[in-house]
């Protein structure tokens, strides 16, 4: 584990060894790892049942948003869809709400800055610096970035719901990029002005926009209304030498060339997006972070497991800004002695 590693990796100097992280919510794994219990009640329990978890894994740099300190659905009008149980003991269990918005006509009148509030940004700015120097005081040795994670797509989700969004952009596509998507961005823009002005690093854009098997919507509307958004929001950033790197869900191979022609300074994955072809295209110039498929760890034997660590190393390791990491992230439901094995794995391939 080492801030410094993570760093040298960040820009893209090759190191000893592949970076590390993970997206990890088993907490029986942590519990047996470090006999502590990261879902107790007791804070400084959890503290230090993850501190000394991301010490074991190696651990180089955390995934950390921060959208800021008061959720959407205190400020305005949000569509909780519910969730299904997936984490242990079935904490994350919702049931869905009514979605507030009626008809498409409701959605695309339906401004993200009006209803949720501009913040003030030297306030905001405060606040993000605080929560951020709270973080790395807690997690010293770890890189411990800025992020947003309702960028834009991320945002008209948990405003409208799958199914208004969906309906709403098809009534009229080109009102809903124009308009809707502009509120979204507005709102988003002050809160990464806010981070620009902290003395962050690295920063995690965040926004699922798009499926497990690609785009949601026609590939010219996101290069019309998406894309160009993505390369203004991260100017301030760039601006002030702040790395970005953009993170997804599903598979956005085919828009890896207009993320980085963004601006996006790395790729953030899940093994649907084809990491032979990220390393082909951008090895050498980003940071790379995925991309094994958990499906390996959950469902696979420890022959399957051994296969997929190999095939992000063969493929990714040669590449200085490449950090290993399981996609999407280590449920509760992949086994303990499954997911030892990756862990050991990894430590073995990932030496260079």
């Amino acid at each position: 584990m080492s801030y410094e590693i993570g760093m040298k990796i960040m820009n893209l100097e090759m190191t000893q060894r592949v970076g590390r992280t993970e997206y990890c919510s088993n907490t029986s794994l942590v519990k047996h790892i470090t006999g502590f219990d990261p879902s107790s009640k007791n804070m400084e329990e959890r503290t230090n049942a993850w501190r000394k978890f991301y010490e074991w894994a190696n651990y180089d740099f955390l995934f950390i948003n921060n959208d800021g300190p008061t959720p959407w659905q205190d400020l305005g009008r949000t569509t909780d869809m519910g969730h299904a149980v997936f984490l242990e003991g079935g904490t994350d269990f919702r049931n869905p709400c009514v979605c507030p918005f009626k008809t498409p006509q409701e959605v695309l009148s339906f401004d993200a800055a009006e209803e949720y509030g501009i913040p003030d940004i030297d306030e905001r700015t405060k606040y993000f610096q605080q929560a951020n120097l709270d973080g790395r005081k807690t997690y010293p040795s770890l890189i411990y970035p800025g992020g947003y994670y309702k960028t834009i797509v991320s945002g008209c989700i948990q405003s409208f719901g799958w199914d208004m969004f969906l309906m709403a952009v098809g009534t009229d596509p080109v009102k809903f990029g124009e308009y809707v998507l502009e509120g979204f961005f507005n709102l988003a823009l002050a809160n990464i002005k806010a981070w620009a002005k902290t003395d962050i690093k690295i920063f995690i854009s965040h926004d699922d926009m798009v499926w497990t098997q690609g785009a949601i919507f026609k590939p010219e509307w996101y290069r019309k209304y998406i894309f160009p958004r993505y390369k203004k929001l991260w100017q301030p950033l760039k601006e002030k030498g702040i790395k970005v790197i953009f993170c997804s869900d599903g598979n956005f191979t085919e828009f890896i060339d207009d993320i980085a022609q963004a601006g996006a300074d790395g790729f953030i994955f899940e093994p649907l997006t084809d990491l032979e072809l990220v390393v082909k295209k951008y090895g050498k110039t980003h940071v790379i972070v995925g991309n094994a498929d958990c499906r390996a760890l959950t469902f696979g034997t420890k022959e399957d497991i051994e296969k997929e660590v190999k095939r992000c190393m063969n493929t990714a390791k040669s590449c200085p800004g490449f950090f290993m990491a399981v996609g999407n992230h280590i449920p509760s439901n992949v086994p303990i002695d499954n997911a030892l094995y990756y862990f050991d794995l990894v430590n073995k391939y990932g030496r260079r």
